[in-house]
């Protein structure tokens, strides 16, 4: 038999306040707006040799370090098959233009994340939010843990979640 454990960190700190704009449907795309999201994030395993399955305070920091990354940004997708977002020169100092359609956005460089997702949903944010944090945690931390889940609230009670599993189980819902 193998014991599991799991760890779950939700704070009400772990917010970030983002732009977007998706497309649903037939390619309809959506007006730009806002959502003050809210993130925990839950991982299983084994208790390790310091008997816990994660160290809580890394855990935590790792998360609000990727939050904070996304407050008060527009966050914008790299595979989308018809939105198309390109740097303009000048590095943090230059342009990103988005387009779709007949419509165009040019945002400054520094107020963009650009992620490599096809859509900028809560569900898809979640897995970049997850797979971001399970980077800075390492590799060892990843290796040591049976399951990931994430959830991202965009609207009081509408949320996207991702979870990873070790066995290779991956799902993504709008359940937590």
């Amino acid at each position: 038999m193998t014991e599991i454990y799991r760890v779950r960190i939700q704070k009400e700190r772990l917010v970030f306040s983002t732009a977007h704009f998706i497309t649903y449907g037939d390619d309809v795309c959506e007006p730009i707006h806002g959502h003050n999201y809210h993130v925990y994030c839950e991982v299983e395993g084994p208790l390790n040799q310091n008997r816990y399955v994660v160290d809580f305070i890394a855990l935590r920091d790792a998360l609000q370090k990727v939050v904070d990354q996304l407050d008060h940004r527009v966050v914008l997708p790299l595979r989308h098959p018809t939105i198309n977002v390109v740097e303009q020169s000048g590095g943090e100092q230059g342009e990103v233009v988005a387009t779709h359609g007949m419509r165009r956005w040019v945002f400054p460089r520094q107020d963009c994340v650009l992620l490599d997702v096809e859509n900028t949903t809560a569900e898809l944010l979640a897995k970049h939010i997850a797979e971001e944090t399970l980077a800075l945690l390492g590799p060892a931390v990843r290796a040591a843990l049976a399951s990931v889940e994430l959830g991202v609230d965009e609207c009081d009670g509408q949320w996207g979640v991702y979870r990873w599993r070790a066995d290779g189980e991956v799902r993504a819902n709008g359940n937590p």
